[in-house]
């Protein structure tokens, strides 16, 4: 019977009431919220359809297979140091790039370039790279020098 007889020792302090506001109605209109006119911003260019991220690394290796449609997989071979043993350790790794002209074969050197995510696997773009060894043109070396090819005896 103790529980069901009211509180005598409880008292609450009155609250006071908030004052009344329009803004707690939701009549105060507020400018700054409202649509931004276009006047202000220029027009955004169309964005293309393989937009590259700028802050990922790129990641330059080499083509293993291209037979796939628009895919090709990239080798990409990375020289770390052991934590512990602090000796060079050579690891690879394959990634899925695409390739939307199918122009790379085997044994091309690449560039990958972070995208987005095309299917499952593939979330790189696949870039050309200029060789470092490439061959000289013929034209760049003259086939004859003008120099005698046996010395001449007197």
């Amino acid at each position: 019977m103790f529980l069901l007889s009211p509180p005598t020792s409880l008292r609450l302090p009155s609250l006071k009431p908030l004052k009344s506001s329009s803004f707690f109605h939701g009549s105060l209109p507020l400018p700054l919220l409202n649509q931004p006119s276009t006047s202000s911003f220029p027009a955004a260019p169309p964005p293309p359809s393989f937009l590259p991220i700028k802050a990922m690394k790129k990641l330059q290796g080499k083509v293993v297979c291209s037979t796939n449609d628009k895919t090709v997989a990239v080798e990409v071979t990375r020289i770390y140091a052991h934590p512990k043993y602090k000796r060079r350790i050579k690891s690879k790794k394959k990634y899925q790039a695409h390739d939307p002209l199918n122009q790379f074969k085997v044994g091309d050197i690449v560039q990958l370039e972070k995208s987005r995510p095309i299917s499952k696997t593939k979330s790189f773009l696949a870039v050309s790279v200029a060789p470092k060894n490439k061959p000289k043109s013929p034209e760049a070396v003259p086939e004859e020098l003008g120099l005698p090819l046996e010395p001449a005896r007197s």
